[in-house]
């Protein structure tokens, strides 16, 4: 029954069904599931324990006459002095004035608000004439819309539990409700709606708080399991000999990340399963010398490899460099993009098919129809996040189950990557190689961008470029920000004597390809640009970047962009101009200048915009929790995981009664028949 329709619960028609389902309501199991975001504590408190804007219950004795001013259209201020033990402050009420006969002189109120302390001002919500008759009044509040009020939530929620709790059943198996010690599912439901304090609403939350963890990771790791087994891949018997040959020769040393990550990617390629791994490592930390290594252990036994990376100069700077390390040990490496055509092109793919072409770089220009593989064993992709499911499928389709490694330079913090890449492994390069001088990072308000001009021409003068990275395109009514065009003409005035370049997403992709080829043949001095240079682009020569209005972008976002110079040996410049007014844009300036490390800011970045905002907002695989937040239950998140691997990797979970519960919940989400298996 608690799958049933909500229209079943006594009280709940058609009609305000309608209303529940723009909050996300369709069944009984949903609206009790519907969990307060916080509580209201209206236990009447001293006044001296008040922190300032906190809110809190006071009783309290009016001292002075209402005063009453009206202001725009039907809003008005209520003020009088109210004494709380010796404490004489004021109480205001907004469009409440209504109210002003019953605040006699001498009555004794119960007044509930926010309190400012440097005002010495409560800003009352709620007033109730004489003392308080409740000493345990803990009262959820729930985010409501349209034509829901909490007010008939509530008493529909109430409905639902005396009607249909009885049916809750516990889904925990009982040594996890004794080692945690955890709430029954039932008792724990029940509390969240009715806490009559705050340590019950605490461990009630804390027991759904692992729950959905728990089934989360349940689902993420039976995904993995079944993604091993039911796509197998074949076992990469690479020659380990010659590796070791090809690791020690290269011109310089594997950090310790490189090594662990290396060990991890190759025993998976071993394996008889097919490898699914994300392998993320901080700008500059070495991902290219790991896919070398990768794809030359592929071709020493005797498959080939393929790189597909989302544009042609990324895709023309990978063939430079891996070409560089392969070719002089033999290997066959090419390049193919939409440029390459003609007969060079027909040459490649008749060589590739027939299996003198060892490894294939390129763009999505790999999973067209034409190109065929003679035995494609291992497939790489480099920021993975800009090709879609099914041009990864594809890729990968152009083998027999081979192996895939996703590699990105985007640093994720480890509280998404175990959420949203939880059914992969995921290797993680935290280390940068030696002798990579940081980049040194300053902050300066608009007002000084003459001092930051003349800095960026020094640069210039000594031979060197510069990135000037603007949030928009065009002018913005709405905005007050540079603008790419405005600034490209305003530094085209002020550096008469060398060439601006200009880059936007507006551009085709052959003008975006024919820039950044000007710029990295050191034809154009300064690139002036929107974020489309965030990913991949390697200029050593440029060692300036300027970013306008850098409030406006996320650490993760600013540290990708830092990232763009400081690939050469001279000592790299990055420039914020921000003024920003909140405490936050504040804090990412001065987090940005103080460290160099991408996964620390990710975390930072991680805490102050929160998941939906670190990704963006239609960013898909960002799981939706009802009362879980994996930030602040981070540890929770952990437990879960270590656990839901344990259970799905053991045989007595898929047969022992005692895990009925979750392997039935499995069932339903389709993970056991296959259905979401890509």
């Amino acid at each position: 029954m608690l799958n049933s329709p909500v229209t079943i619960v006594k009280g709940i028609g058609e009609e305000k069904a309608k209303d529940l389902q723009t909050l996300g309501i369709f069944t009984v199991k949903d609206l009790i599931e519907y969990f307060p975001y916080r509580y209201e504590d209206y236990r009447p408190k001293d006044i001296s324990e008040l922190k300032h804007e906190e809110r809190g219950t006071i009783e309290a004795t009016i001292q002075s006459e209402p005063v009453v001013r009206f202001y725009g259209r039907r809003k008005s201020k209520l003020s009088l002095k109210v004494l709380a033990g010796n404490v004489l402050f004021t109480a205001v009420f907004f469009n409440q004035h209504f109210i002003k006969t019953k605040l006699v002189v001498g009555t004794r109120v119960t007044l509930t608000g926010k309190w400012d302390q440097h005002r010495l001002t409560l800003t009352v919500n709620e007033c109730k004439i004489g003392a308080s008759t409740q000493t345990d009044r803990y009262e959820p509040v729930y985010s409501v819309g349209g034509k829901v009020t909490v007010k008939s939530l509530k008493k529909m929620i109430h409905t639902a539990i005396e009607q249909f709790g009885h049916e809750i059943n516990e889904n925990l198996p009982v040594h996890f409700l004794k080692e945690y010690k955890l709430l029954e599912r039932k008792y724990a439901l029940y509390k969240l709606h009715y806490p009559k304090s705050f340590e019950d609403a605490k461990h009630a939350r804390r027991r759904m708080v692992y729950e959905e963890f728990l089934l989360f990771q349940l689902k993420m790791q039976a995904l993995k399991k079944f993604h091993r087994e039911n796509r197998g891949g074949s076992s990469i018997s690479y020659k380990e000999n010659e590796l070791n040959i090809f690791i020690n020769k290269l011109p310089f040393p594997l950090t310790s990340a490189q090594q662990k990550v290396v060990s991890e990617i190759l025993t998976d390629m071993s394996s008889s399963f097919r490898m699914n791994r994300l392998l993320q490592g901080d700008v500059g930390s070495g991902k290219t010398v790991v896919a070398a290594i990768c794809l030359y252990a592929t071709v020493t036994a005797q498959l080939q490899g393929a790189l597909m990376v989302p544009t042609e100069i990324l895709a023309e700077q990978h063939f430079h460099s891996l070409n560089e390390l392969l070719e002089p040990i033999g290997l066959k490496v090419e390049l193919l993009t939409g440029s390459v055509k003609g007969k060079k092109r027909k040459e490649i793919l008749n060589r590739l098919e027939e299996g003198e072409v060892d490894v294939l770089i390129g763009t999505h220009a790999l999973i067209q129809e034409e190109v065929n593989f003679h035995r494609l064993g291992l497939v790489i992709t480099d920021e993975q996040h800009r090709f879609g499911v099914e041009q990864r499928r594809t890729l990968r389709n152009k083998g027999q189950n081979p192996d895939v490694l996703f590699m990105t330079a985007t640093p994720i913090p480890r509280t998404l990557a175990i959420s949203i890449f939880g059914d992969m492994d995921v290797s993680t390069i935290d280390e940068m190689p030696a002798g990579r001088k940081p980049i040194q990072t300053y902050w300066a308000r608009h007002e000084m961008l003459e001092r930051v001009l003349t800095f960026v021409e020094k640069e210039l003068e000594n031979g060197r470029q510069a990135y000037v990275i603007c949030p928009l395109i065009e002018e913005s009514e709405k905005l007050d920000v540079q603008n790419a065009i405005e600034v490209h003409t305003q530094l085209q005035q002020y550096f008469k004597s060398y060439n601006v370049g200009l880059m936007h997403g507006r551009l085709h992709s052959s003008e975006k390809d024919e820039v950044m080829q000007r710029f990295s043949k050191n034809e154009l001095h300064i690139l002036v640009s929107t974020t489309v240079v965030e990913v991949g682009v390697n200029v050593p020569n440029a060692t300036m970047m300027v970013i306008y209005d850098a409030e406006r972008f996320g650490l993760s976002q600013l540290h990708q962009l830092r990232g763009r110079v400081g690939r050469g040996e001279a000592q790299s410049y990055c420039i914020l101009l921000a003024n920003p007014k909140s405490e936050v844009g504040k804090e990412r300036m001065k987090i940005m200048t103080e460290t160099n490390d991408g996964f620390e800011l990710s975390q930072r970045d991680l805490e102050l915009r929160g998941p939906g905002d670190f990704f963006g907002q239609k960013q898909s695989g960002l799981p939706q929790f009802k009362i879980a937040d994996m930030i602040h239950d981070y540890r929770a998140l952990e437990v879960a995981r270590n656990d839901a691997t344990k259970l799905v990797s053991s045989k007595s979970f898929w047969e022992d009664p005692e895990y009925k519960s979750l392997v039935v919940y499995l069932e339903e989400e389709g993970v056991l028949s296959g259905e979401k298996i890509d």
